[in-house]
């Protein structure tokens, strides 16, 4: 039977960006478990490890020190400051598993985002909206997981993220985590298919 997705030779750059508390690691998650051709990129971010996040398979955990060394020698995709901490996307991890024929899942800021776009790099961008703002502070407050005054400043910061929503080749609603997820691998399957990537298909 054939796959409906890991038949190229090489891999997808697959950009999802969403404010936070909108369900992009959710998500993801559901991506990487359905499908084994995708992998998610581990971003480096100098912020400190949550409860349940696990270093080298959520973030890279890196100093100020470390992550700037970093990002002068050039070692960076894309990267941000967001919210008073430093993320960022190694470029050399992410094309050693195109090459190699996965799909990669980048979750990232829209800062990150709008560099590719510059740079012209080949990526599939995907926006995951909230079904409101209202929705969004609900969702944010029931995390549980930051005070009331940062909860206030990622609600300020989704009003711009949702302004480059535009920008973005396709933008999903989580209204429904079952339907959005639809649609999302829905997406995929029908980009990996185009008539463009037809020649790098992997018939067997």
């Amino acid at each position: 039977m054939e796959k409906l997705l890991g038949t190229l030779s090489k891999g997808m750059l697959i950009v999802m960006s969403a404010p936070a508390g909108t369900g992009k690691t959710t998500m993801a998650h559901m991506l990487l478990d359905e499908f084994r051709c995708i992998s998610k990129s581990v971003s480096c971010t100098t912020r400190s490890k949550r409860p349940g996040e696990v270093k080298d398979k959520d973030y890279h955990f890196l100093s100020r020190e470390e992550f700037n060394q970093k990002k002068k020698a050039g070692a960076f995709l894309e990267h941000a400051d967001v919210f008073n901490h430093q993320y960022g996307t190694l470029q050399e991890d992410v094309e050693k598993k195109l090459e190699s024929g996965q799909h990669v899942l980048l979750v990232i800021d829209t800062q990150g985002a709008e560099q590719l776009r510059k740079f012209d790099y080949p990526a599939l961008s995907i926006f995951i909206k909230p079904p409101s703002m209202g929705e969004l502070r609900a969702r944010l407050i029931k995390r549980k997981t930051e005070a009331d005054e940062h909860i206030e400043k990622r609600l300020a910061f989704a009003e711009h993220e949702l302004e480059m929503a535009s920008h973005y080749d396709y933008i999903i609603t989580n209204d429904n985590l079952h339907h959005a997820y639809e649609i999302l691998r829905s997406i995929l399957i029908a980009e990996e298919h185009k008539t463009e990537r037809y020649h790098d298909r992997i018939f067997n």
